[in-house]
């Protein structure tokens, strides 16, 4: 076999082995792919139902031992209280939502399906208690009457 057709040949196996390897990662792109969900979220007010808009719903995954992984997204609603992402892995996703004048809302999702409806149902704030305010039928501080016996 002369030198030439060594050469050609090598090149003939190399472009046959891009080739399977291009083919093989194209399957498991494809198959990455699959394995991703749609989430479409809806966020309303707990106490009647409508919608709120301009909340942020920022998205975190949850690693395996159940701690944040870096990174995360964050997407603002609608003024139907609608958001959606295409792309979301399969896995646990730890899912919080902001928004003026409501407290802060936050859960662990698993994503198992490729579509997704959340609904989030957020709060008012509920007030803070202050040692300084009175709190009828509380008196920690003041000693207890006694009573004479009958």
């Amino acid at each position: 076999m002369t030198t030439g057709r060594r050469v050609l040949r090598m090149g003939r196996m190399r472009a046959a082995i891009l080739t399977v390897s291009l083919a093989v990662l194209l399957t498991v792109a494809a198959q990455a792919q699959e394995e991703s969900a749609s989430l479409k979220f809806l966020v309303i007010r707990d106490y009647n139902g409508k919608p709120v808009r301009n909340a942020s719903v920022v998205m975190h995954p949850v690693e395996k031992n159940g701690k944040q992984a870096r990174g995360g997204l964050q997407i603002k609603t609608d003024p139907e209280g609608k958001a959606s992402f295409d792309g979301v892995p399969y896995g646990k996703l730890r899912i919080q939502v902001l928004a003026e004048g409501f407290q802060t809302f936050g859960d662990d999702y698993d994503i198992d399906k490729p579509e997704m409806q959340i609904t989030i149902r957020i709060k008012r704030p509920s007030g803070q208690y202050s040692i300084y305010d009175e709190h009828p039928g509380e008196r920690k501080d003041q000693p207890q009457e006694k009573k004479p016996p009958s």
